[in-house]
């Protein structure tokens, strides 16, 4: 049986990252207040990315990894097609977002979900852009290592999870070897353990697989010192996600410096917060953050009814 506490503090240490990370967002890293002032509230004076978004609202990051969640709860399965009519609604009536306000999208999501809504198959909207290699799926997909229990299977379903917005293979690989990260962490192995134990995995299962093979040698650069710039740059953004992992010693100080690296400053803190959400549970997970998060209780009930769904394996 899983644990509670991991699979908890994976999904709140997603969405209290990414609420963390949204009032900085698009600054350089000089221009970002110090270490003990970075909060969901910033310091008098500087001024937000978005001054009429409340603190502690996650932004299109989180609504997204909820939609699917709430696909996978609803389905018993990962359907490309239930899970892009989700984001669909996410975009066009803001399903899962803080009071139902959608005030960021990606350029490439939009493009794609707008195709989507006049008739073209999920497979290929995330192709309208042939070399689109955004992070905007790897921001989403935790969920699917929350839920799943076999890792050829949540590799495939990390895969396709992409295709609706991001559907390069580089994007697949970061999305597929983040999931397995988050499991081997849900397993109790220590960071670097899990790293590599997924990396191992991975190349594995791409055997068969030489076009993400290639992207897994290639772009994510495996045997590589793990280090991000917090881009934008999917590859980048798992880079850095890995290197915080690796080099924080908490929840706390692992968004936060997930958010002083600066640039993608929400998206980078909520990956980095979903995997070190699960590395020390939603116990390590500071109160004062818990409680400033925006509708945590439509929350809840969504985890809860995750929590109800692990213990049937």
């Amino acid at each position: 049986m899983k644990d509670r506490d991991k699979i908890a503090g994976g999904l709140y240490g997603l969405l209290i990252g990414d609420a963390l990370g949204v009032p900085y967002e698009f600054y350089k890293p000089e221009a970002l207040p110090s270490y003990d002032q970075i909060e969901m509230t910033p310091p008098p004076g500087f001024r937000k990315t978005y001054p009429q978004v409340e603190a502690g609202t996650w932004s299109d990051d989180g609504a997204q990894a909820l939609c699917l969640l709430d696909s996978l709860l609803a389905q018993d399965a990962f359907s490309l097609e239930h899970f892009s009519d989700l984001l669909l609604s996410w975009y066009e009536k803001g399903l899962w977002a803080v009071e139902n306000k959608v005030f960021d999208v990606g350029v490439q999501t939009g493009r794609a979900l707008h195709a989507y809504k006049n008739g073209l198959p999920p497979e290929k909207c995330g192709l309208l852009n042939p070399e689109g290699k955004g992070n905007g799926a790897l921001m989403r997909v935790l969920p699917l290592a929350l839920w799943h229990h076999d890792a050829k299977s949540l590799v495939l379903d990390a895969h396709r999870q992409c295709l609706i917005t991001h559907g390069h293979p580089c994007n697949q690989v970061c999305c597929a070897l983040y999931c397995l990260t988050a499991k081997a962490l849900l397993e109790d192995a220590p960071a670097s353990e899990a790293i590599k134990r997924s990396i191992a995995e991975l190349r594995e299962i791409y055997r068969d697989m030489p076009e993400h093979e290639r992207e897994l040698e290639w772009s994510i650069r495996p045997d590589q010192p793990w280090e991000g710039q917090g881009s934008g740059y999917v590859a980048d953004s798992l880079r850095s996600a890995f290197m915080l992992l690796l080099q924080t010693s908490g929840f706390e100080d692992s968004v936060k410096r997930a958010v002083l690296l600066g640039n993608d400053t929400d998206t980078t803190a909520c990956i980095t917060g979903g995997l070190t959400g699960i590395r020390y549970g939603l116990s390590g997970i500071p109160q004062r953050w818990l409680r400033k998060l925006k509708e945590r209780e439509k929350v809840q009930k969504l985890l809860e009814m995750l929590l109800t769904s692990t213990m049937l394996y």
